[in-house]
């Protein structure tokens, strides 16, 4: 719904930092539904106060045009990186750890009066997840999250991208923190396994493999060991009351269990991955250059 571009913020005494504006794609400027989206997502990166979520630094309105100001990340996102080169197992593992634990600080959210938002991103997914070369990984595009102290209601909606939607979310049923472990399952499949659990021929078969998540007696998981496959799994039950236990703290300590079974990795091992997977990429920043929206100074 919206496009990213690159930006230079400038302050006091020669200050500038890199940024990402987003703006809403010219078709839907204006309509108020989309704007809302958008002021949204504004509003909840405001509270984030967590390394591995996007931050916002400001909402601004150029004109008529909303736009918001948030962290560059240099890199790209986990799907353009996957097509590119597949993703060693203890780094798609260090990289689900970080996710999970972003995830669990979102589920965790509460108001300023301590009352828990219950907040569901609704689209975790490869595309929304970032990997910079210094080998930050950010979950990113809360537009469509849903917090269920919100004031507005979006009812039975469903958004996000239907491969990675949980059993209830396609059904239009209520959702939980529950939702989001059963998208970040799908990714870690797709990460470690490189398909997706649930995939058939069309869409309609893929929708329909989902509503029934079963994994066939002889689903390969690809020689992962028993503990590991018991982590996909739970994340991936069709029952959202019956997913990791623990929810996303149980998820990224089971993960971080999981790595121990393999050779050590660190941040600056998923970074040189990166860098070394973008090598010779020129659209390697993933944003565009901004064009001009018509800002002031103080705005820009």
């Amino acid at each position: 719904m919206a496009e990213v571009h690159l930006a230079r913020r400038y302050g006091a005494s020669g200050w500038d930092k890199q940024v990402a504006i987003k703006v809403l794609r010219p078709e839907h400027r204006g309509r108020s539904d989309f704007e809302r989206l958008l002021i949204g997502e504004a509003r909840l990166g405001s509270r984030f106060n967590h390394p591995g979520l996007v931050s916002v630094h400001d909402l601004g309105l150029a004109g008529s045009i909303y736009y918001v100001c948030m962290d560059y990340v240099d890199g790209r996102d986990l799907s353009a990186l996957m097509r590119r080169r597949r993703l060693p197992a203890p780094l798609a593992l260090l990289v689900g750890e970080q996710l999970a634990s972003a995830l669990a600080y979102v589920h965790a959210l509460t108001d300023e009066h301590g009352r828990s938002l219950g907040l569901v991103h609704r689209d975790v997914s490869p595309g929304n997840v970032l990997l910079s070369r210094s080998g930050a990984v950010k979950l990113s595009d809360f537009g469509i999250a849903k917090a269920t102290a919100a004031d507005a209601t979006w009812g039975r909606l469903r958004m996000g991208k239907y491969a990675y939607m949980a059993p209830e979310q396609l059904t239009g049923g209520a959702l939980t923190g529950a939702a989001d472990l059963f998208a970040l399952g799908v990714t870690l499949h797709e990460c470690l396994l490189g398909r997706r659990p649930f995939d058939g021929h069309d869409p309609d078969d893929t929708m329909d493999a989902i509503r029934r998540a079963e994994f066939g007696p002889n689903h390969d998981f690809g020689g992962l060991d028993e503990e590991l496959v018991a982590v996909l799994r739970s994340t991936l039950a069709r029952d959202a009351s019956r997913r990791m236990p623990g929810g996303a703290v149980g998820l990224a300590r089971a993960l971080n269990e999981a790595r121990r079974r393999y050779p050590p990795v660190a941040m600056v091992d998923l970074g040189a991955w990166v860098r070394e997977t973008l090598d010779g990429d020129p659209g390697a920043s993933g944003v565009m250059v901004l064009e001009t929206l018509g800002m002031d100074d103080e705005a820009s």
